[in-house]
């Protein structure tokens, strides 16, 4: 799917909207990262997706009634929430236990290769040197955002299951905006992260019948709970609504863009808990904002 032409005006809204998702995202990382070192991925990712699926979906009946809640196609939901909101975040809380955040972020920062490379295989979209220049201006401020000297990408298991959630997500994304054409952002959203829910609650289930990595209690108190709040509610209802608004309005390739500034937000929500500002972080947000306005053709013509 590829964005259709849309003014200025429109394209400053849909861009707003993908950075505010990019923000509610990058909030519940260090929640995320936290919480899996006592609860096992697939455990955490059913409670995840689960919480965030009854929000959405209460919200859901609630803005648009129970019968359309109703008549949705939820077997399809579930297939697409599974890959989108399953696999990928299953996918993404191994990564973080087999490596670090770093690791993971750097990974993410190939999201807008995917992307394009996905509506250039899949919806006919033409390379231009505009969209080329943005994509590059991207990636480097992806890279600088992440201060790299001061921590060391590892590689490995973890390295190769952040990028299947990377590969899992974009897809996902895509296909939600794809296969639910009559429905809203917000149940386009609710029946894929609700479906992911149900399938994750099952697989989770099974894990624990068979024998499976179990749940820390010891490990589990107040600051966990709002953790895991902050992890599903903000970091998934919230931000995945705002993503797939973004992805139907500018593409999955153009939105992916916006990822890369995530460290950057992560660093500024560090920054208004106490941590110190990181200019070089600053900087690379910077980069990613100008490979965004450049791949639009907001401020290069978009045929150059």
């Amino acid at each position: 799917m590829i964005e259709t032409a849309l003014p200025s005006r429109s394209l400053l809204a849909a861009n707003s909207i993908c950075l505010l998702s990019m923000l509610t995202w990058a909030i519940g990382l260090p929640a995320l990262a936290h919480l899996v070192t006592y609860i096992p991925p697939f455990t955490l990712t059913a409670l995840r997706v689960g919480l965030a699926g009854i929000a959405l979906v209460a919200v859901w009946a609630a803005l648009e009634g129970t019968g359309t809640v109703r008549r949705a196609p939820w077997r399809r939901g579930i297939a697409v929430g599974l890959v989108v909101m399953g696999l990928g975040a299953v996918l993404v809380a191994v990564a973080l236990q087999q490596t670090d955040p770093v690791t993971v972020a750097i990974i993410t920062a190939m999201m807008p290769l995917v992307g394009i490379g996905l509506e250039c295989a899949l919806d006919g979209r033409r390379l231009t040197a505009a969209l080329v220049a943005g994509l590059v201006l991207s990636l480097a401020g992806g890279l600088v955002a992440l201060d790299l000297a001061r921590a060391t990408p590892q590689l490995g298991l973890g390295a190769l299951a952040a990028f299947g959630s990377v590969l899992a997500f974009t897809w996902g994304s895509r296909a939600t905006v794809q296969s639910f054409p009559d429905l809203t952002p917000l149940g386009r959203t609710a029946i894929t992260v609700a479906g992911a829910g149900i399938g994750m609650t099952v697989v989770a289930v099974a894990l624990f019948l068979a024998g499976g990595p179990q749940v820390d209690w010891s490990g589990i108190g107040g600051p966990e709970v709002a953790a895991l709040i902050a992890a599903s509610i903000g970091s998934v209802a919230l931000s995945q609504t705002l993503w797939i608004m973004s992805v139907g309005l500018l593409g999955v390739g153009i939105a992916s863009l916006h990822m890369n500034a995530v460290p950057f937000y992560v660093m500024l929500i560090t920054f208004a808990l106490g941590g110190a500002w990181n200019w070089t972080q600053a900087a690379g947000a910077a980069l990613v904002v100008l490979g965004v306005l450049v791949a639009q053709g907001m401020i290069l013509p978009r045929r150059i």
